[in-house]
């Protein structure tokens, strides 16, 4: 049975399923960053994946990115998996530009995350139910 790692559910909040994924905002209003992780359980590689399961995640990972450069603004989308500190398979896709703090370096571990408040927390993921509702779906 599928469970998100307590880390995930600690630092993110929920936005909804995708056929494959369970989608994350990160709770750091810095970048606009996202998550993606495959609702299977014990999944740590992409690769270990089966072929099925590594094309939706590709395929939900481009949906998120065309949704993400129409609904922020950014110059660079960075995909990465990871993995160093919560082994649980999740892709992250966190939106950078020349103004953000850690430009052009990354992102993890550089200084500690501006939580959203509540009304830009539950606005973005409002939004994302929205724009993203043919293919998203409001997880249980």
């Amino acid at each position: 049975m599928f469970q998100l790692d307590p880390r995930l559910q600690k630092d993110c909040i929920v936005i909804g399923d995708f056929p494959l994924c369970r989608l994350l905002l990160m709770n750091d209003a810095t970048y606009p960053w996202f998550i993606l992780v495959p609702r299977r359980e014990n999944s740590r590689e992409i690769h270990r994946l089966s072929d099925a399961d590594q094309q939706q995640l590709w395929r939900e990972s481009a949906q998120l990115a065309q949704w993400m450069e129409q609904a922020f603004a950014f110059e660079k989308l960075n995909v990465a998996a990871l993995g160093n500190v919560v082994s649980q398979l999740h892709l992250h896709h966190v939106g950078r530009s020349p103004s953000d703090p850690c430009w052009p370096g990354p992102v993890w571990g550089q200084r500690p995350p501006v939580a959203y408040t509540a009304a830009v927390s539950e606005k973005i993921v409002r939004q994302a139910r929205s724009e993203l509702a043919g293919v998203l779906k409001k997880s249980s």
